[in-house]
């Protein structure tokens, strides 16, 4: 029997229900269910729709992992369950679910941080990443600026937040406007292959702002867009799905350079969602190739919610020897990311009086 155990990550924070499976490092199987096309004609996530498909859909996506791994429930000897950030209906699912798979199995529970997953994603695909790294995580919700040192041990930085809207809150909100279809970033992706990206001059939102050198806002950047939009009798759709991919592509690029440069590290690790678009991912090879740093981008499949990477935490908290979860972990959805391992609300407030 090998020393490590195999953990089940369980990912259940928005619309996708994922299940992976993570031993020392290396990704046996995992499975995603998504409830995408329930949302699409509301324009966005319902949460009561998304919670009730994650009660569907968790035990087939833990099944389906297992089978894709050759494995049984007897294998797992640890479960990793995502407490937050997150919809609280939706994590409600996936911690009951996480629970009831760790008592009846007899092994311990690890609630960890849905972004420090993100973080943990990129470790399936090319192994630990070096200490201190910068992260530019950049999903629907969320835009950061990190820096990461032990992903299962240290506290995680934050050099720069959004500030208001995140980029991929742009892309979605950009994309109703243009008539695109709900998800709004690979809307626009598919449709940006077609247009001129010089076409449109966008706005580079807090690129020449010395008091927040790696912060972010893409809120003014929907409303120069939306007010483009307004001013055309037939706006050419390719043309502006093109110019504002690339302003989104520019900011965050040229602020994660920047952090690399400033502080003297030598990688960058791109994930979450937006990290899946062509032009995002096209712009930080070839600036990071410029600026001799190194790049870490997970996989496409790697890239969106999914249980892998809860189970890549999972693993890494395990095999630092992390204490589990307490017997009443609960969700959190307005967790602040600062480690890996999530610490209920309820025992952060008790543990500072």
């Amino acid at each position: 029997m090998p020393d490590s155990p195999v953990v089940l990550g369980i990912e259940s924070s928005c619309d996708e229900t994922g299940a992976g499976l993570v031993r020392d490092g290396v990704l046996l199987g995992q499975a995603v269910a998504s409830s995408m096309d329930e949302h699409a004609r509301f324009g966005g996530v319902v949460p009561e729709i998304a919670a009730r498909a994650h009660v569907h859909a968790v035990a087939p996506v833990v099944r389906e992992a297992l089978d894709r791994a050759g494995l049984t429930l007897g294998d797992i000897g640890a479960v990793a369950v995502t407490t937050g950030p997150g919809l609280s209906g939706a994590l409600q699912v996936g911690v009951a679910a996480a629970k009831s798979y760790a008592f009846s199995l007899g092994v311990p529970l690890y609630g960890v941080h849905h972004l420090a997953g993100h973080v943990a994603a990129a470790t399936l695909d090319g192994g630990p990443l070096p200490d201190p790294s910068i992260v530019l995580i950049v999903s629907g919700g969320h835009t950061s600026l990190l820096l990461v040192r032990d992903l299962a041990k240290d506290p995680i930085v934050h050099l720069g937040d959004t500030l208001d809207d995140a980029a991929g809150e742009c892309f979605d909100k950009v994309a109703r406007i243009l008539g695109l279809p709900y998800p709004g970033g690979p809307a626009i992706d598919r449709a940006a292959r077609e247009g001129d990206r010089k076409a449109v001059r966008f706005p580079r939102p807090l690129m020449g702002a010395q008091d927040h050198p790696y912060a972010f806002s893409f809120s003014g950047l929907k409303t120069a867009a939306a007010r483009w939009v307004e001013a055309q009798e037939e706006p050419h759709v390719p043309d502006a799905a093109a110019a504002l991919q690339e302003a989104i592509a520019d900011v965050l690029t040229r602020k994660a350079i920047r952090a690399c440069t400033d502080h003297g590290i030598k990688t960058l690790v791109v994930v979450g969602g937006v990290a899946a678009n062509s032009r995002v991912r096209e712009l930080a090879e070839r600036r990071c190739t410029s600026a001799g740093i190194t790049l870490r981008v997970p996989p496409m499949s790697l890239c969106t919610d999914n249980g892998a990477m809860i189970a890549a935490i999972g693993d890494l908290l395990v095999r630092s020897g992390a204490e589990p979860a307490p017997a009443d972990v609960s969700v959190d959805p307005s967790a602040p990311l600062e480690y890996a391992a999530l610490v209920p609300l309820a025992h952060r407030q008790r543990s500072a009086a």
